[in-house]
């Protein structure tokens, strides 16, 4: 069976939001799917002040070297003035001993985010991750044209061929819309597919 990780962080809920969505997608697929956090790099004072969310429902992926275990690693992040945020950087930092023995070679690999806004910086944050996915040399899949839903401009939505997004608003008031998420079931469903035929 094809084996897929999930791996984000997320500060307000939205990111985490989107990743069972991504889950959800790739189990459809047939994948057995992991879904964990990279773990918390702001001051415990940061993190209050700022109201991050403290309690989540998956666990945290404190070792990097595990990724190699997976046969696909989607990444979800929001981002930080257009890029993805220290925590997440700080996880893949860690990776260069997998980079080193070429661990991650021909793996499929993508990404989703969350912005406050529609021009807040989705698509340098989605290659900000994938840019290193693709320094481990692995295969991205992002959120195809096949997910017709993402087009139009009949409701505010997230959605970029880059991979699935959705938008928080400046107060983190808006959470993802059906179509935000039924972007990211259908970015982990291509994702977990692609896994299988290149596995196989």
């Amino acid at each position: 069976m094809t084996r897929v990780l999930v791996l984000y962080y997320s500060s307000y809920g939205h990111v985490e939001q989107m990743a069972d969505a991504v889950a959800e997608g790739a189990r459809g697929a047939g994948a057995d799917v992991d879904v964990l956090r990279v773990p918390e790099t702001a001051p415990d004072e940061v993190v209050q002040a700022a109201g991050f969310r403290t309690e989540y429902e998956h666990g945290v992926l404190q070792d990097p070297n595990a990724l190699a275990d997976y046969d696909a690693i989607i990444l979800g992040a929001p981002t930080r003035f257009g890029r993805m945020p220290s925590q997440m950087a700080a996880f893949l930092d860690k990776a260069g001993g997998l980079w080193m023995k070429g661990a991650l070679n021909g793996k499929v690999g993508g990404a989703f985010t969350s912005t406050a806004s529609q021009h807040g910086g989705q698509e340098t944050t989605l290659f900000s991750m994938i840019t290193n996915l693709l320094h481990f040399g692995m295969v991205v899949v992002g959120l195809d044209y096949g997910f017709q839903d993402q087009m139009g401009v009949d409701e505010v939505k997230g959605g970029s061929p880059y991979g699935a997004t959705t938008i928080a608003a400046g107060d983190g008031s808006r959470q993802p819309s059906k179509t935000d998420l039924d972007g990211a079931r259908y970015q982990g469903r291509r994702i977990a597919e692609t896994a299988a035929k290149l596995a196989s």
